[in-house]
């Protein structure tokens, strides 16, 4: 069993201490208030917890489906809001917003997602490529946010040819960002192959002023302080990890705080797990039907490794009320232990893709002509 030392260095952002310095990596139709109160659950409330992904557009216009995905639970705190944008005015208006009406306490830029939808339009991980752009967008975000704190979340950049995670974290240095999270892949990659953390290194080294997370093949705890230990990053982002895992949070408790404890649950664990997170989405999303139906996508990822055959996992996959749902989940062999094997890669693995820009993008990194709020997405989440 991996230990670190206990005497770890505290994780602050801003005012903001983050003990064990653990966060939940914003992902888009995944991290929203359900999910983020199953992992604060299983954390004992430790650890920061982040929004899925906001629209700068979508909040300044109060889009319905945004004015939702904002909404917090009284007892998460602090309240973390990741905002994607790519026009400084629009970004500066979001964070103005969110500190004149109290709506968080926390703000992270989105310069990681590869989502061609995204990057195609100058967003995204395509965006650090512009420097000058990346330097306008934080600076009008910090300007605007007043005491609240402001991080960002990159990746090394568009492919290995075009590599920005050190120029982007010097310049979020120089605007007065708190802290820089990094996924050590480039957009290229997109989920497929490896996390470079010698990248992660490289950046801890290059920024020393501020602190540096780390994101990419975190699927155990052991993993976790692996990163830490290996890159000296101040802290762990963990997405994908999770999926199908919101116990993956107790044990990064566990493991941080030197007791060595890991969750292993049962079948019968894991199927108590399921049924309360799809009614928690039918609570948050007011209707029963639309929680279970949005629950579907997870089915898969906490059920990998268990022995559940084909024809059940599709009846699963179709459900659409908490009385069926519950009724297929005490037909499974509910005694099975945790199954060997079941940690490891979990959504999506596809890498090597081509990755979708605007005409001309890598043309010149210092040319911003024709960014601007027309290329704002109008809607958030997945």
């Amino acid at each position: 069993m991996t230990t670190l030392a206990p005497a770890l260095p505290l994780l602050r952002i801003g005012p903001h201490t983050v003990q064990p310095p653990v966060v939940l990596a914003p992902m888009a139709g995944i991290t929203n208030a359900p999910f983020r109160t199953l992992c604060r659950e299983f954390s004992g409330g430790k650890g920061l917890f982040v929004s899925e992904m906001i629209t700068t557009r979508a909040l300044v216009e109060r889009n319905e489906k945004t004015m939702q995905l904002i909404h917090f639970d009284a007892s998460e705190t602090p309240r973390s809001i990741q905002l994607y944008g790519v026009d400084p005015v629009t970004v500066g208006k979001a964070v103005r917003m969110i500190v004149d009406e109290d709506l968080a306490d926390h703000i992270d830029l989105n310069f990681g997602c590869p989502v061609p939808k995204v990057t195609r339009k100058g967003g995204g991980s395509a965006l650090p490529y512009k420097r000058p752009l990346l330097r306008a967008i934080l600076r009008e975000a910090v300007a605007q946010a007043g005491d609240l704190p402001v991080t960002i979340k990159m990746r090394k950049g568009i492919d290995d040819d075009h590599t920005t995670y050190l120029d982007a974290g010097r310049i979020a240095v120089e605007e007065g960002i708190t802290a820089v999270a990094l996924h050590g892949r480039t957009t290229a990659q997109h989920y497929g192959g490896t996390a470079d953390w010698d990248a992660i290194a490289r950046l801890k080294e290059h920024v020393p002023e501020i602190p540096v997370l780390g994101n990419g093949d975190i699927w155990s705890a052991d993993d976790a302080l692996r990163m830490m230990r290996e890159t000296g990053c101040d802290g762990v982002v963990v997405g994908r990890g999770c999926l199908g895992r919101p116990w993956l949070f107790g044990d990064l408790v566990s493991a941080f705080e030197g007791t060595g404890t890991r969750q292993a649950p049962a079948l019968r664990q894991v199927a108590d797990v399921m049924l309360r997170h799809a009614t928690l989405l039918g609570e948050w999303i007011g209707d029963e039907s639309r929680g279970v139906i949005d629950f579907r996508k997870h089915v898969a990822w906490y059920l990998k490794g268990f022995a559940v055959g084909s024809d059940m996992r599709r009846r699963l996959a179709v459900t659409s009320s908490l009385e069926e749902l519950g009724g297929q989940l005490q037909e499974l062999d509910l005694d099975q232990p945790w199954p060997d094997g079941a940690d490891g890669p979990r959504g999506r693995t596809s890498g090597n893709n081509r990755v979708a820009l605007p005409d001309g993008w890598l043309k010149d990194p210092y040319d911003c002509a024709g960014v601007g709020a027309d290329a704002e997405l109008d809607t958030s989440g997945g």
